[in-house]
């Protein structure tokens, strides 16, 4: 989810910032569509339920424009252990994060998202080899300042959607981490591929472990193709604006998401804007992108 999704673009001579604020609109109207569909589906169903429905839509999606652009060859199986690796916490991130939408304020929700790169930050020395740097240290702790401002956890109780906004947020990272190790020899048909048909297969395990898979009702199946449709739309829209712009330029338009879906909260479900929500999501925010841009200026200085 959002810019911890994406893989560090390859340099770009031409950046186009434009074409980028497109593309990041997209994803912008994707991803708030994507929390509204997933929010209307709890009436009916289940997280493990929305996510086996979603991954079903999802996987019908791949094959039909993979086969049209003639790309189904490119699926393998070399690195399977790793693509079930990845759709393990890839299914729990967004289990959890499905069960936080509905319990809590879709704005809160999303800025404790934002924290996922960080978390990336502090992991990838261990799996990828990189340097933990003081400003990964830094970004990390500032991070961890921002949820705490968001979150503002009492002593004596924990607010479970918080909680659970922040393992989805672990959980992305790790799937981030591992989908950067197979970008390395895997085409992203192969990847989401395995994304939806492994997460389907996930999520008819966990949604008829009971014996009772709810079937939608017929007023909520619009909800169940938005939903599918939304979460694909959203990551091609933000893979195709990091491709035309660096994530420096990128990443500002995708905190937009915030103020976006904190309006759309207190429109359709009357929540209520909070200070505190906005000034923790600009630290993350600030977390972020002082690591992104310190990562370029390294890079550029090693190049030069």
């Amino acid at each position: 989810m959002g810019i911890g999704a994406a893989i560090s673009p390859r340099p770009l001579s031409d950046p186009q910032p434009f074409k980028a604020a497109l593309w990041m609109a997209g994803a912008i109207a994707s991803f708030s569509t994507m929390a509204v569909a997933g929010r209307s589906l709890s009436s009916e169903l289940d997280t493990f339920e929305i996510m086996l429905f979603r991954s079903i839509v999802g996987f019908i999606l791949v094959l039909s424009v993979a086969g049209l652009a003639g790309t189904l060859r490119q699926v393998e199986t070399r690195r399977l252990r790793l693509h079930i690796l990845r759709n393990i916490f890839h299914f729990t991130g967004h289990n959890l994060w499905f069960f936080a939408i509905t319990v809590a304020p879709l704005a809160q929700v999303f800025a404790i998202e934002f924290s996922s790169p960080i978390w990336v930050a502090l992991a990838a020395p261990f799996f990828l080899a990189e340097r933990l740097t003081r400003i990964r240290l830094l970004t990390a702790f500032l991070g961890f300042i921002g949820i705490l401002i968001v979150a503002r956890p009492s002593l004596s109780t924990v607010d479970p959607g918080l909680l659970a906004a922040a393992l989805a947020a672990i959980g992305f990272a790790s799937t981030n981490i591992i989908t950067k190790i197979l970008t390395r020899d895997q085409t992203i048909t192969c990847i989401l591929f395995w994304l939806t048909g492994i997460q389907t297969i996930l999520g008819l395990l966990c949604a008829g472990i009971d014996g009772d898979i709810a079937i939608p009702s017929v007023e909520l199946w619009p909800w169940v193709l938005l939903v599918g449709l939304a979460g694909l739309l959203a990551h091609f829209c933000l893979t195709k604006a990091l491709s035309v712009a660096p994530a420096t330029i990128v990443m500002p338009f995708d905190f937009l998401r915030l103020p976006v879906i904190a309006i759309v909260g207190m429109l359709i479900y009357g929540e209520s804007l909070d200070i505190y929500v906005l000034i923790g999501a600009v630290i993350i925010f600030g977390a972020n992108y002082l690591n992104i841009w310190t990562e370029k200026k390294r890079h550029k200085s090693n190049g030069s």
